[in-house]
């Protein structure tokens, strides 16, 4: 090793921990764009700003008693993002079917909710959609465009086709988006539901709706959370999940299940580093319990 392997380092790495490429499990690919949003903007800055966050909390896990030191992580970079969707959409599928194709598990930072149809696009088939949302993105059309944060969800049910679309959640829809889920047989979870149902009882219904899937796509809105405790979001909708309900039910379907997972709709400059930290801290449980489970 030269002066150069021991002295330098990227100057912002996820976690502060970088495995070889070829040695890692899980690969973090950025994907600054926000091209399409239509409330706040921003989340183009998120990748960088959720890296930064998590170079200063603890790694440990206490949910699961590993360290993210103990998981092989591979932070690749940002995706180069183009002025056009389509474009940025195709090179992500590109890439997400490279990373599967090598054996690793892609994680995506966003950027805007839109990226999980380019995600999707580079997923194989019989891949279910585990979305934590505060929105169904079920829209047809959205300000003219037929591709963007409020429709991708539909786009992914017709265009991709997967086995199962579960939404978990949802509190804030349209009458048309409604209409589409009971059509298409698209099943949510409504905060209020979760209230009423309580957490072990929500826990037992996210699971039994995803129990016959042998791989799961994992998608999390950070807007699922009430603005309380994720105040930059791109799309905040108040009457919110609270951090330790959210993290629950996410965590208990963090298997060896998932194939690929992003995290979107942080916009960092709308506060002070809260909710980059919060993704951050989100991102450490997932990957420390899908590690727990791959090691059995």
């Amino acid at each position: 090793m030269g002066y150069r392997e021991l002295f330098t380092s990227y100057p912002l790495v996820f976690g502060g921990l970088q495995t070889s490429f070829e040695e890692s499990t899980y690969v973090i690919v950025g994907v600054p764009f926000d091209a399409t949003s239509t409330y706040r903007v921003g989340a183009r800055f998120a990748p960088t700003a959720v890296r930064e966050a998590s170079l200063n909390i603890e790694t440990y896990s206490f949910r699961t008693g590993l360290d993210l030191e103990d998981v092989k992580l591979h932070d690749a970079g940002d995706l180069d993002v183009a002025a056009e969707t389509d474009e940025t959409l195709k090179r992500l599928e590109l890439v997400t079917r490279e990373l599967l194709k090598a054996d690793k598990i892609p994680v995506f930072i966003g950027g805007e909710h839109t990226i999980t149809l380019g995600a999707m696009r580079g997923v194989d088939g019989g891949v279910a959609v585990l979305s934590f949302d505060a929105h169904l993105d079920l829209r047809n059309e959205y300000m003219g465009r037929t591709t963007s944060h409020t429709t991708f969800m539909r786009r992914i049910n017709e265009e991709v086709r997967p086995p199962r679309i579960v939404e978990v959640g949802t509190r804030a829809v349209c009458k048309e988006e409604l209409s589409y889920a009971e059509e298409s047989k698209i099943p949510f979870l409504t905060l209020q539901q979760i209230r009423k149902d309580g957490v072990q009882e929500s826990i037992a219904n996210v699971t039994d709706l995803v129990a016959s899937y042998e791989k799961i796509y994992l998608t999390i809105d950070i807007d699922v959370l009430d603005p309380a405790f994720a105040p930059a979001a791109q799309n905040p909708e108040p009457d919110g999940l609270c951090v330790n309900t959210f993290l629950d039910i996410l965590c208990s379907v963090c298997d060896r299940r998932i194939a690929a997972l992003d995290l979107v709709e942080v916009a960092p400059q709308y506060d002070n580093g809260v909710t980059a930290a919060q993704a951050a801290k989100t991102i450490f449980e997932v990957l420390c319990h899908m590690e727990r489970a791959r090691r059995g």
